[in-house]
């Protein structure tokens, strides 16, 4: 019976595979990226519209992915290149969750002197599309979001392709295929050099990368960003009642054959990962981790502090500028800045030393480092650095010798030529992120770490502007936001006695919107929760507001009930929760002057709302 079963499965299996003869189910990226050949198949392209402006061409394509389960897949697209042009790099973009082929992307890089690819795998609605026009069909199949769990899956069922547990039944298999495909797609173009392939994406986009990257010898370079970062499956070590998301299917089988840790070890091209410290989706420490399997090494990290999913332009440009250093020769990378974290110095204080490459001039070195074992909701402080002409260094006083330490550096370089990256402003300053370093307590105590540091009642007096935080619409007179996660490092936390005071100089009356977060990030700890206080400002002089924790309410009117769990502070011009809105989105006159901020264990008036 059971020889039986197993012949009915290989018939079944080879009938639905791409390519005809799998004979068992993959057990390791090799076997599984074995099973298709992305040139087999005719590519039956389709342009459903061409148009040119401004010298550039763009077309809204469809092209043939494969037969899954008896039934065709076809993938609509839309691609740009330079008029009349011959022979350029080719790019293919991979969008993030919920998003879709984007003319702007093709639009960037074929003004860049690229011919671009935009493939809508997510299957929605085309820009510009007019009725009737054909879009993205899975057929039979479906890795898209209206099929979320597979993602993690790797069970049969109605729309996946193998009858018994396989990697083949991950929507990521069949969104590598289709990716491959646009590969295929870019080198049968007359307007593109076949031996000048790359692939970029954003958050799924970037898992997708890595996807590509790890099964395709034609990509030349990749570029991830906040997306392919591995160990998924795996529980931080320094962070045990972490949940991970555990796959539909056996666990083992899922990381070698889907993890993106397991397709690393077979990524040929030069790779950039661009990240946010704070970010949701690509964790930071897993990223080093995933980056350090590749075996040739030619890796660097751009990662915008405080962020969480987005970037600063001086670390978004990296991405074009490494794109074009191994598409078209005309940038070179900086090396990785050297980097040592140090913990047996004299006085017990834990030392980060950074060396960087001087091959371009040196705007500035920050020295980062946090205490805290979750990557998503850590703060990382700023640390003081001095530097000998060579070398900066910093000290990293820690209040606690039984917390981990993490640190790294970035480095500030000012570029020849001011550059962009899509929907990011230009700027004359390039970003590049050391290694990560990490140092367990017990590395700590060994080592004989002293606690030197002490607790803080300032919190800000923004003499360094908003280096401790991140800002948002920050040139916008009406809609800008001010956030840090300064109030859940240890050294800044508030104690049961204290109030949360501000010192801030309005131009005209108006209403301040300062919105704590608690459990940000940290579900094991409690349901995320965002709590408001308005602030009414008479506008003029400066003007002292000092609130306790029950001056903060939840849309639904609980009080926060104390300082212990807040992750995150906002200060606004107006907060938008669950259709009540709390402000203005009309705010008079210029942007306030935030003058201090501090915890005061005594007594001041609160004017709140």
């Amino acid at each position: 019976m059971r020889v039986a079963q197993l012949l009915l499965v290989l018939f079944v299996v080879c009938c639905i595979s791409p390519v005809a003869g799998a004979e068992e189910i993959p057990q390791t990226v090799a076997t599984l990226r074995s099973d298709f050949d992305p040139r087999q198949d005719a590519l039956d392209t389709r342009v459903v519209r061409e148009w040119e402006a401004d010298g550039i061409v763009y077309r809204y394509v469809t092209f043939h992915i494969g037969t899954f389960k008896g039934k065709p897949s076809r993938m609509a697209a839309f691609f740009a290149f330079p008029n009349g042009a011959v022979k350029l790099p080719g790019l293919l973009h991979l969008h993030g969750g919920g998003q879709r082929a984007f003319l702007h992307e093709v639009d960037f890089y074929a003004r860049r002197g690229y011919a671009c690819l935009s493939i809508n795998w997510g299957g929605r609605e085309m820009e510009r599309a007019n009725a009737g026009d054909p879009n993205t069909d899975w057929g039979a199949v479906d890795p898209t979001q209206q099929n979320v769990p597979g993602y993690f899956n790797l069970k049969p069922g109605d729309k996946y392709l193998d009858p018994v547990e396989s990697p083949r039944n991950n929507n990521w298999y069949l969104l590598t295929l289709a990716a491959r495909r646009g590969l295929t797609f870019l080198e049968q173009q007359p307007e593109v050099d076949p031996d000048r392939l790359g692939v970029y994406g954003h958050s799924m986009g970037g898992n997708l990368t890595v996807y590509v990257a790890g099964t395709d010898d034609r990509v030349k370079v990749a570029a991830p960003s906040v997306g392919g970062s591995g160990f998924r499956t795996r529980r931080w070590p320094l962070l045990p009642e972490q949940r991970k998301q555990t796959p539909n299917g056996d666990v083992g089988l899922f990381d070698a054959t889907i993890g993106f840790e397991s397709y690393a070890p077979h990524i040929n091209a030069p790779l950039l990962w661009l990240g946010a410290t704070n970010d949701f989706h690509g964790i930071m420490d897993d990223t080093y981790r995933t980056g350090e399997l590749i075996p040739h090494q030619n890796v660097r990290y751009v990662f915008t502090p405080h962020m969480n999913h987005r970037f600063t332009p001086e670390f978004a440009v990296a991405r074009p500028l490494w794109i074009d250093q191994y598409l078209k020769g005309e940038f070179t990378f900086p090396r990785t800045p050297e980097s040592k974290l140090v913990l047996t110095a004299e006085d017990g204080i834990p030392v980060l030393h950074c060396t960087p490459d001087t091959s371009l001039p040196i705007e500035r070195v920050q020295l980062l480092y946090s205490v805290d074992p979750d990557p998503q909701a850590r703060f990382w402080r700023t640390a003081e650095a001095t530097n000998d002409g060579k070398m900066w260094t910093a000290k990293l006083p820690i209040l606690n010798v039984g917390q981990p330490l993490f640190a790294f550096a970035n480095v500030y370089y000012t570029i020849p030529t001011s550059a962009a990256a899509p929907r990011s402003q230009p700027t004359d300053t390039l970003a590049i992120s050391s290694m990560l370093h990490t140092a367990t307590p017990d590395d700590l105590c060994r080592a004989g770490a002293n606690a030197t540091d002490k607790r803080s009642t300032l919190i800000d007096d923004f003499s360094n502007r908003w280096q401790d935080w991140y800002t948002l619409s920050s040139n916008n007179p009406h809609h800008w936001e001010y956030s840090t996660r300064k109030l859940n490092d240890p050294r800044w936390q508030g104690q049961p006695d204290q109030k949360l005071t501000l010192e801030v100089q309005a131009e005209r009356e108006n209403e301040l919107v300062i919105v704590l977060t608690e459990n940000f990030f940290r579900s094991y700890r409690g349901k995320s929760k965002e709590f408001a206080a308005v602030v009414k400002l008479n506008g003029g002089e400066p003007e002292t507001i000092a609130l306790t924790p029950a001056d903060f309410t939840t849309a639904a009117g609980e009080k926060l009930s104390s300082w212990q769990n807040v992750d995150l502070l906002s200060l606004r011009a107006y907060f938008d929760k669950d259709g009540t809105l709390l402000g203005s989105r009309s705010w008079a006159g210029k942007q306030p002057a935030f003058k201090k901020l501090w915890w005061q264990s005594h007594d001041y008036d609160a004017r709140v709302n």
